[in-house]
């Protein structure tokens, strides 16, 4: 009698473990099945002549001398007359500023010893703008190390300006060149594959749902109204995740625009990289925990389904994480059925666990052959284990302070 009723506890706790795990995997493959109903290409460099009002572009910058040349070279060409760029050279020891004043940009500089990082860089120039004695009425931010590919600008501009809403460039992460005579690994493949699945894949799915998407740090285009002090100096460590949701709440969800496209490069040393992975997937975690059951119930009591989608599609953890929770998720739940328990974990684990599997296939057909073979999906485990200190970070030591990534 005890027994069964511990087998039925058992069983109960487990199926609501990957009901839980079922949801996330669901949403995952609705966005990639939408994604795949029309397949898209890289914006093409065609000419976007469209008139549109003049904009202020941001672009926060600490220590970035070794690359801001070549972001302001991407920029520039772009500007229409009345566009400005300001860089917000953030408690910079280098010659930051100096070179951006040389390529033709406004140079603020700011100097906090506490309140640093890109947040409280972004609300500096946001302030400056309002202060301007005539303040634009548009924002784009752009980072101090991408690249803005031609037509983006005015791409991004034009669509802020028509839909009177925050509106989200295309961002990629590519792998820098290979050194003569030698060629990237399976890991940067995997993890570049994975960055397609998330910032391209996955909005452009949320995007034919009518989902708004999330905040992606660079390429991001606002009404200046919209924007105050409280959404931006917060120093989160995504505060590019945190202001998609704050704007969302406030019933003003950013929209996904595939044709404008931004791009940079992964760290080229091991250490950089896991710092920068670090601060990227300890902040998803903490938005996923913190942050989307309160936009869901908010969503769900005004019946906003713009801020509901984004709540479903935030809820889906890191690539790498979710598959090893729900590969550790049907384990368990076979065991349980083998041991006597239910087996309706089992079977709710085993669809869930098809509808990952079939998802992440469809991705790679459609957006990963470039950038990986598809035998490197058989090393996904491999990958999952070296990001396992990560995980336990976020557990143990949980970064909540942003550390700039070495450009090194």
């Amino acid at each position: 009698m005890v027994l069964t009723m511990l087998f039925g506890l058992l069983s109960v706790l487990v199926l609501l473990g990957v009901l839980a795990l079922a949801v996330p995997a669901w949403v995952l493959w609705r966005q990639v099945h939408a994604a795949c109903q029309g397949r898209d290409t890289l914006p093409s460099p065609t000419d976007d002549a469209a008139p549109r009002e003049p904009v202020a572009v941001l672009i926060p910058a600490h220590n970035e001398s070794a690359v801001i040349e070549s972001t302001l070279r991407s920029l520039m060409p772009q500007l229409r007359p009345g566009d400005v760029v300001w860089v917000v050279a953030d408690n910079c020891t280098d010659d930051t500023a100096a070179l951006a004043r040389a390529c033709g940009a406004q140079v603020t500089e700011r100097f906090d010893t506490v309140r640093r990082g890109k947040s409280f860089a972004l609300a500096h120039g946001v302030a400056l703008l309002r202060a301007q004695p005539v303040p634009p009425r548009w924002v784009v931010f752009f980072d101090a190390d991408c690249q803005v590919h031609p037509h983006t600008l005015d791409r991004l501009a034009q669509a802020c300006q028509r839909e009177q809403r925050p509106v989200q460039a295309l961002y990629l992460m590519q792998q820098p060149p290979a050194a003569p005579g030698q060629a990237h690994g399976w890991r940067p493949h995997l993890a570049e594959f994975a960055w397609r699945v998330r910032n391209w894949v996955r909005p452009l799915g949320a995007q034919r749902l009518g989902w708004p998407c999330q905040l992606m740090g660079t390429g991001m285009a606002f009404p200046l109204a919209l924007l105050d002090d409280a959404l931006l100096a917060h120093g989160h460590i995504t505060e590019d995740m945190k202001l998609g949701i704050d704007l969302a709440l406030a019933g003003h969800a950013p929209l996904f625009l595939p044709t404008a496209l931004v791009t940079s490069t992964f760290p080229t040393t091991q250490a950089a990289t896991r710092t920068q992975r670090t601060r990227w997937e300890h902040g998803h975690l903490d938005m996923l925990l913190h942050q989307a059951p309160a936009l869901w119930r908010e969503g769900w009591r005004r019946r906003d389904r713009a801020a509901m989608g984004l709540a479903l599609d935030l809820c889906v953890p890191p690539l790498a994480l979710f598959t090893a929770l729900l590969g550790l998720g049907w384990w368990v739940a076979l065991a349980l059925g083998w041991l006597g328990g239910s087996w309706l974990p089992l079977g709710v684990a085993t669809v869930s666990l098809i509808g990952l599997l079939t998802a992440i296939t469809r991705a790679w057909r459609g957006w990963g052959r470039e950038v990986m073979a598809g035998r490197e999906l058989l090393l996904v485990p491999l990958f999952i284990l070296a990001k396992v200190p990560i995980y336990l970070g976020f557990v143990l030591r949980r970064q909540t302070r942003w550390i700039r990534t070495d450009r090194r």
